[in-house]
């Protein structure tokens, strides 16, 4: 049973291999930006603190079940469902679980090459002294250049999916591994290179304070639980690559000596260490060089610029953050692309090169309607009361982070703690039947799947309907 099943996809080398690959497939573009603005706006410390509770009470234990899934199957997420399902005998239906994760991680992939392509296209840009004293007029009108040009974009979309394709088509140990190998550590030195730079910077210190010390004052303006609560409880479980299929795949290479609750928090800390020091080397920069600390592209592709392009070695610490952004979409896009790969290896009797091939080629032409909703297809609409500006995209990107990624959690933590039996569990586990199994259990069973829900809620905007969010 699961103790003699193996993966035919191979096996993690090292516990440490399987760290650096989730942590890979968990850091992406949103820690970068996301975590340290929503940590400024809404509280600092106390959002900081908030966070990392969230982390431990919601995402770690989601993150031990999913991780125990995937081991347990050594499948991809569609046939580890289906099997585990039959050994507990539940119903076939649960593999459904298994197609809405691929699916989910699919479109994201879809969506997230493009994305990353402007973190490419932008190393250039910056390396060629583009943004070299630029205004915030002349800034905008570069990125909006780029994104209204679907012919550049495709050209960007095009290369980052083929960085993706040739990781994964190497396979585990030849391809992810090797790449996250690289990849992460590169991705620390470059992060904390920028960090060092900040440190010299004028306004260090109150980078430091927007970030860390709880603003109080700001906190007595604000609705605790629409601003610090919600905002802290989205990102502890998105930022942890829930959902998609993704820490299940890479759980089932992982070795049954491996300790899943250890290797979870170690990779839900070096998660938060990633966000926690590009905040460290993003605001010492924004404040020294008057910049407004609005989060998104805006923040990373217009206002960043402006002071890469008016700081001494500007192009080179423009380059290197780029750079840093793109090495962490890239390991999160392999993560994403896996899933599928597995799949159609599994159950079309195709090679891996193939299967890679016809996977990458799908999710590229899937990011071509991406390409086209910042241009020619672009139109407005309003979700739970936001304008959404870039039609499809927004509504694949609505339909995966607002619906399908929180779903897939809570029917994770479910089937994981209520429907599997408790031998199976304690066995995956190997922490035995003591103290701290069942404290995971009851996190796992009741508040995880609270919190999910509460996220689920707010996302599709029914806190905004009943007045308990702004």
């Amino acid at each position: 049973m699961a103790d003699t099943r193996s993966s035919i996809h191979g096996q993690w080398s090292s516990r440490w291999a399987f760290i650096l690959a989730a942590t890979g497939s968990a850091v992406g573009l949103g820690n970068i930006w996301r975590f340290p603005y929503l940590a400024g706006e809404n509280g600092g410390g106390a959002f900081v603190l908030v966070y990392l509770f969230f982390v431990f009470v919601v995402g770690i234990p989601i993150m031990m079940a999913e991780i125990l899934i995937g081991r347990r199957g050594r499948q991809s997420p569609i046939n580890t469902m289906r099997t585990l399902a039959e050994e507990e005998g539940l119903g076939r239906y649960w593999s459904l679980l298994g197609w809405m994760g691929v699916f989910a991680g699919f479109i994201i992939l879809s969506y997230y090459s493009v994305i990353a392509g402007w973190t490419i296209a932008y190393i250039f840009r910056t390396g060629t002294g583009m943004f070299d004293n630029v205004n915030a007029e002349l800034s905008a009108s570069i990125f909006s250049n780029l994104i209204s040009d679907p012919e550049k974009l495709l050209v960007w979309h095009t290369t980052f999916m083929m960085m993706t394709i040739l990781v994964v088509a190497r396979g585990v140990k030849s391809g992810l591994e090797k790449a996250v190998r690289f990849l992460m550590p590169a991705l620390f030195f470059l992060l904390l290179l920028m960090v060092g730079y900040a440190m010299s910077t004028e306004k260090f210190m109150d980078g430091l304070s927007y970030l860390f010390i709880p603003d109080f004052v700001a906190l007595a303006k604000k609705d605790l639980f629409a601003d610090v609560f919600l905002p802290a409880l989205g990102q502890a479980f998105f930022s942890l690559s829930l959902g998609m299929g993704a820490i299940m795949v890479y759980g089932s290479y992982l070795s049954n000596k491996s300790s899943i609750a250890s290797t979870s928090i170690s990779i839900a800390l070096a998660d938060t260490s990633v966000a926690i020091l590009a905040g460290i080397a993003i605001f010492p920069i924004v404040f020294t060089y008057g910049i407004e600390p609005s989060g998104g592209p805006g923040l990373i592709f217009i206002s960043l610029p402006i002071a890469f392009g008016q700081m001494p070695y500007g192009t080179v610490f423009g380059c290197l953050f780029f750079l840093l952004l793109a090495f962490a979409a890239w390991t999160s896009a392999i993560s994403l692309l896996e899933p599928a790969v597995t799949w159609l290896v599994e159950n079309r009797n195709i090679n891996r090169i193939k299967a890679t091939g016809i996977a990458g080629m799908i999710a590229w032409t899937l990011g071509v309607v991406t390409v086209l909703s910042f241009n020619h297809w672009a139109f407005s609409f309003t979700f739970a009361g936001s304008l959404k500006e870039n039609g499809l995209f927004d509504m694949m990107d609505i339909l995966t982070s607002n619906i399908m990624l929180p779903l897939g959690g809570l029917l994770v933590a479910i089937f994981a703690s209520w429907l599997m039996s408790r031998k199976s569990t304690i066995d995956e586990l190997g922490m035995g039947d003591g103290i701290i199994y069942r404290l995971w259990l009851f996190a796992v069973r009741y508040i995880a799947p609270l919190g999910v829900i509460m996220i689920f809620l707010n996302a599709i905007g029914l806190f905004k309907l009943l007045g308990l969010s702004n």
